[in-house]
């Protein structure tokens, strides 16, 4: 049993148009439009790249340089905050390193201390990661609390 091209419908042996919408059963099927809101022949819904901006960093700076995603402001807001996040996160690990050299002078509590803010930390932002994945995936533009405004401010440019 055959299938019409454009709507999937059963064909009967012999038609030559499709009894369900019409559509000539011989001819190929015109190419689905692109998804409303997709970046002109990108491929990607900007929901997807913007939740695989977060995924590292690599991708947000791929969306910031790459044609069809640096015109999505969605993209880009999601790429400038996931940038800036790593940015704060690689300065915070700074500062624990610090924080961790000191606490290593109090022989047992400061090391059992340094450890649990070490895993408070990756934790927390490994949970955040996903979070703003999930958000982005959804659509949704969740800002952080100083980062998002930043981010906004660079995606509206």
């Amino acid at each position: 049993m055959a299938f019409c091209a454009k709507c999937g419908g059963q064909l009967a042996e012999g038609t030559t148009f499709c009894a369900a919408c019409g559509a000539p059963v011989g001819s190929a099927a015109a190419p689905a439009a692109p998804a409303a809101g997709a970046a002109a022949g990108s491929g990607l819904a900007p929901n997807v790249a913007g939740a695989l901006a977060y995924v590292t960093i690599i991708p947000a700076i791929l969306f910031l340089v790459m044609d069809p995603y640096n015109k999505d402001k969605f993209i880009k807001f999601h790429s400038f905050q996931c940038l800036f996040f790593a940015a704060t996160m690689f300065v915070l690990s700074i500062v624990m390193m610090i924080v961790g050299f000191i606490l290593a002078f109090i022989p047992v509590v400061g090391w059992i201390l340094d450890m649990l803010i070490w895993l408070a930390i990756g934790l927390g932002s490994l949970i955040l990661v996903i979070f703003m994945i999930y958000k982005a995936y959804s659509g949704e533009k969740f800002m952080l609390p100083v980062i998002g405004k930043l981010a906004d401010q660079q995606a509206s440019k």
